[in-house]
């Protein structure tokens, strides 16, 4: 398990350097509020990537690593269209950016219910 929270950090840290590098671009270079678009949701998803990764961890969740990967992929998926869109002036994968979009709302979720989940077991257990 910590070998995939590790993995995901790694690549969600990467996300965010992606994400900055982008939002740089859209203040100098490239005046695409798309790119800027692009660059925030893959900040705003890489830090809360790397946070449910860290809880998931420490408490040895794995469907809150199942919520994070999900997210990432979306935002994967979602930013990468947009960035093609605008860096390239073309789409390479028509769905991409609404499949990642749902991706990123289906993680969010998950993690949203592994965490309400495991916060209902740990209430239970204590009386």
């Amino acid at each position: 398990m910590s070998k995939w929270a590790y993995t995901l950090a790694g690549f969600a840290a990467l996300s965010g350097a992606a994400g900055v590098t982008e939002d740089a671009a859209a203040a100098h270079a490239i005046a695409d509020p798309l790119l800027k678009l692009s660059g925030d949701f893959l900040i705003v998803n890489a830090a809360a990537v790397i946070a449910i990764g860290a809880l998931a961890l420490a408490g040895r969740h794995r469907w809150l690593l199942l919520g994070a990967t999900i997210l990432l992929a979306g935002s994967f998926l979602f930013c990468g269209e947009i960035s093609a869109h605008v860096f390239l002036g073309r789409k390479f994968v028509p769905l991409a950016a609404p499949i990642g979009g749902a991706l990123m709302i289906v993680g969010w979720l998950t993690a949203a219910a592994a965490a309400f989940a495991y916060m209902f077991r740990q209430t239970n257990r204590s009386g």
